[in-house]
């Protein structure tokens, strides 16, 4: 039985000398795994279609067991993401949450679209971080996630100056903090935008400027709320953690 789907390529794995076992991301699918027969080999047709954030429509021979991928077309290598070394760990933590984060053969339209679209914005030298937030944010219901973020997560009060409480799953109002001694101040930017990459649609990004300061409090309050809750370590995470270390040492134009 032959399957033709729409992919993206999230993780290649050898095997043995001229094989790949090759996982995409599909529209009509969800998450499967491949045989790629022959696909390390320069000389094979399949060879471009099973790199690693390849976008692409991919034949399937389908069978009792891991189906065999047959031949690919290839709609966009993303090269751009391979020739920066950062937006390469960026776009690679994504690939890695969309794998831990999801079962095989569980179609779910809305979030291929969503990793299209992320690895396709990065690919176009969008901000990277803005777009791992965004794709963290919204993978959260993905992983039956719901953190309360349009009201008071203790007294349910859509009004006031609100910070974040890891403990309580969301934000916490001005009136409430008492109940977590613990919680995060935020600044109200930080909280806007939480909200804005919850909810929106990522189809309609334009240009986002977010102030350093804001993006430390972003990424610190989603690190602390995946920790908490996620269950999930990934491997990209440590790498990701030490390029951005690396980057923020690297002197900037005006130095």
């Amino acid at each position: 039985m032959f399957k033709k789907c729409e992919g993206i390529v999230i993780r290649t794995n050898d095997y043995g000398e001229s094989n790949k076992i090759v996982t995409i991301y599909s529209r009509e699918l969800g998450k499967v795994g491949l045989m790629a027969r022959g696909a390390k080999k320069p000389s094979s047709r399949l060879a471009s279609v099973t790199q690693l954030f390849t976008y692409g429509y991919f034949f399937i021979q389908a069978g009792s067991g891991m189906g065999t991928l047959q031949q690919g077309e290839v709609i966009s290598s993303m090269r751009s993401i391979r020739e920066d070394i950062f937006t390469t760990a960026y776009a690679s933590y994504i690939l890695e949450l969309t794998d831990k984060g999801t079962d095989n053969n569980k179609p779910n339209p809305f979030l291929f679209e969503l990793l299209y679209q992320t690895i396709h914005y990065m690919n176009e030298g969008y901000d990277t971080e803005i777009l791992m937030y965004i794709y963290e944010m919204k993978m959260l219901n993905v992983l039956g996630l719901y953190p309360i973020l349009d009201e008071c997560a203790v007294c349910h009060a859509k009004e006031g100056t609100f910070h974040f409480s890891v403990r309580e799953g969301g934000f916490i109002c001005h009136r409430c903090l008492e109940k977590d001694p613990y919680h995060f101040k935020l600044t109200p930017m930080t909280v806007k935008l939480l909200r804005l990459f919850y909810y929106m649609d990522l189809k309609r990004l334009g240009s986002i400027s977010v102030k350093p300061e804001t993006k430390k409090q972003l990424h610190f309050i989603i690190d602390q709320y995946y920790d908490e809750y996620s269950g999930l370590y990934l491997k990209t995470k440590r790498f990701l953690t030490q390029m951005e270390s690396l980057k923020a040492a690297l002197p900037t134009k005006s130095e």
